[in-house]
């Protein structure tokens, strides 16, 4: 994923506006570009499906232990697909920013320091932690991964969004793959919403429950980050720093 150089230097503000798009979205042309609304009609379907999937095993068990009590173990099989349906879609979404294996050491840490220059002090701090970029922008909180990010949104933080993107390059370090993913979406928030694939949208602590233990404090960084701008008038200003170490801390403990 490329995009103009001129436009995705160092993010200095948090209402500067796109002037390019990414080229990406030539290949994906028949998606509508996305935007907070569409996002929200994602999040309804992501729901129902959801529903649709576990609804009918639900009321099997309760049918066939109405029916007959003997059939308790039929109805604890349908109880267990209606768990593990929706845990599978969670770990395909959890797996859009599981780290790769490491490749050799000097690059990696080449491009570690690159990585370092394009964030600030903190967001390089819990990097550091975990593996991952915080990143705000205008349609929530980003934490950037190897192969994707996840998005919570501003008055939705009982949700995240997984957005699973392919960097061109597999081969690159660690750091460079995270470094184009960062850089795609400064230069155009809502174009890389749109390449990339949601694979999938619910409850955080689904996401959170595999995702790997260090990686944990990201997650709790974005939703704090989230809670923060939820009353502001602009959702990509800079959050509270005190309030997203608390929940860091929170999360560790």
């Amino acid at each position: 994923m490329a995009a103009d150089p001129t436009v995705v230097g160092s993010r200095s503000d948090s209402d500067r506006e796109t002037t390019t798009a990414l080229p990406e979205l030539e290949t994906v042309a028949w998606r509508p570009r996305v935007d907070a609304a569409r996002l929200d009609r994602q999040d309804a379907l992501w729901t129902l499906t959801t529903v649709a999937h576990v609804v009918p095993f639900l009321a099997a068990a309760a049918v066939l232990v109405w029916l007959e009590p003997l059939l308790v173990p039929v109805a604890l099989l349908c109880l267990v697909h209606a768990w593990v349906i929706p845990a599978l879609y969670a770990q395909r979404g959890a797996n859009v920013v599981r780290p790769r294996p490491p490749g050799p050491a000097g690059p990696e840490r080449v491009s570690v320091g690159l990585l370092g220059d394009l964030i600030g002090h903190e967001a390089r701090a819990l990097h550091v932690r975990t593996g991952l970029v915080l990143e705000p922008g205008r349609l929530g909180t980003w934490i950037v991964g190897e192969a994707g990010a996840l998005l919570v949104r501003p008055g939705r933080r009982r949700r995240v969004e997984c957005w699973c993107v392919q960097v061109r390059e597999p081969e690159l370090p660690a750091g460079d793959r995270i470094a184009h993913l960062l850089l795609a979406l400064r230069a155009d928030e809502t174009g890389f919403a749109t390449v990339a694939n949601l694979a999938f949208s619910g409850a955080p602590w689904r996401v959170r429950a595999r995702m790997r233990r260090a990686q944990r404090p990201a997650l709790a960084a974005a939703r704090a980050a989230a809670r923060a701008t939820a009353g502001r008038r602009y959702p990509g200003s800079a959050p509270s720093s005190r309030r997203i170490r608390r929940s860091i801390a929170s999360d560790d403990a």
